[in-house]
């Protein structure tokens, strides 16, 4: 059984409303403008992205792919910053998948390496590749790609045949053309793919005009997915209500639930925990561009936002208000001063690993077999996170939130499984 699981059901206690301080209500305010701020941040460094990429289709020059690379990883930064609103709030889990799914089997998208394979027991998709393909005959089912769409790659694609690693939309799809496979393993190196890919005059890697149709496509339909959920997070929309039918007990619930399953079983266990064990570059987030550093750390940020209270914009957008540490500090002083420590050392940490990929090691490095320095590093980002979600843990309890279970991981659970 996971060591953090509370319960099974959302939190129906009572909560008793401290005589000073924040108050659930303002606490609860401040959680959605956060969110309001991040999607909007998104979808704005989205378009940002999308602006550059119809510059390299336009001229498909190594410049301006690199340009498209370095918005998308501008892009990346507020994005991850929203995942501490993931486990609590099902319309975000609904819709994530669209977004942010991986890992991902490339070979359904586009053109990969002979060491790949052409089959996959399970996945009928595993190497359809539609830019090469206008009909795809799979499993017993033809499907029309003649023309690229956002709505051939969410309708028909994403998750296609049901398989979980048919990732057809969303950053890592629009990552994987960018940079293409790394075929690098744990050794230095990202993907190299050339702005050549993208110029049907000087075409490299075949179906020049369908992979400029594809990238476009997931990129539009990329900004439009962000659209719906910054919408979503707007005064009056559908996640606000959401939160507000849950009432405080319920909302505060959410906000806690978010927090414990992102540090403890999404990313120590699945996200690192598990890489590290397998010392497995293919179970890296970022997995194409070498940005996994920065992905965990944002997290890491997005998890100290919501708790805090207070969103630092790269858009100027900055968001303050009340916070559940301050209720946490009017309830009991002391373990406001350890959960900030904790926050604290798991954001040292992971400070650690991104100044140790800025200096030229990148994450899939660190997580290789047999460097015992760069698996300390990984392996203290998870510790901090295990030790962070022991005081959440204790958050909860103090706030009267009952019936809280935060997402587990077989890796920090049992990790004997793993292997099997």
């Amino acid at each position: 059984m996971n060591r953090f699981k509370i319960g099974l059901l959302a939190a129906t206690a009572l909560f008793v409303t401290p005589a000073v301080g924040a108050t659930p209500d303002e606490v609860l305010t401040t959680y959605g403008d956060i969110a309001q701020a991040k999607y909007q941040d998104s979808l704005e460094t989205a378009k940002s992205l999308e602006a550059a990429i119809d510059k390299l289709i336009s001229e498909p020059t190594e410049d301006n792919l690199e340009a498209a690379r370095t918005a998308w990883k501008a892009a990346r930064d507020p994005y991850q910053q929203t995942e501490a609103y993931r486990f609590g709030n099902a319309i975000v889990d609904d819709w994530e998948g669209k977004v942010n799914a991986w890992p991902l089997d490339e070979g359904l998208i586009d053109y990969v390496d002979t060491s790949y394979g052409d089959e996959s027991e399970g996945n009928d998709f595993y190497a359809a590749n539609v830019i090469a393909n206008p009909t795809l005959e799979v499993g017993g089912e033809t499907i029309d790609a003649t023309e690229i769409t956002p709505e051939l790659l969410s309708e028909q694609l994403q998750e296609a045949g049901e398989v979980e690693a048919n990732v057809a939309t969303g950053y890592h799809a629009i990552e994987f053309l960018l940079w293409g496979q790394d075929l690098n393993g744990t050794d230095a190196g990202a993907g190299e793919r050339p702005a050549t890919d993208f110029d049907p005059a000087n075409c490299t890697g075949g179906h020049c005009e369908r992979r400029v149709q594809y990238l476009k496509a997931v990129t539009e339909l990329l900004v439009s997915d962000l659209k719906e959920m910054a919408d979503a997070w707007a005064p009056g929309g559908e996640a606000r209500e959401e939160l507000s039918e849950k009432g405080e007990a319920g909302g505060l619930a959410t906000i806690l639930t978010g927090m414990g399953s992102l540090s403890y079983g999404e990313l120590a266990g699945e996200r690192i925990k598990l890489g590290l064990m397998l010392h497995d570059p293919e179970e890296e987030h970022d997995c194409f561009s070498d940005n996994t550093h920065m992905s965990h750390y944002n997290d890491v940020v997005g998890i100290r936002n919501v708790y805090f209270g207070e969103y630092e914009s790269p858009l100027g957008n900055d968001v303050s208000g009340p916070s559940v540490a301050e209720m946490v500090a009017e309830k009991d002083p002391e373990l406001a001063k350890e959960m900030e420590a904790k926050l604290d050392a798991t954001l040292a940490a992971f400070a650690a690993m991104k100044e140790r990929a800025e200096g030229g090691e990148a994450y899939d490095q660190m997580i290789g077999e047999g460097n015992e320095e760069g698996n300390a590093v990984v392996q203290a980002a998870v510790d901090a996170l295990v030790d962070q979600t022991t005081s959440i843990e204790r958050v909860v309890k103090v706030l009267e939130l009952d019936d809280i279970a935060f997402e587990g991981s077989d890796s920090l659970d049992n990790p004997n499984s793993v292997f099997e």
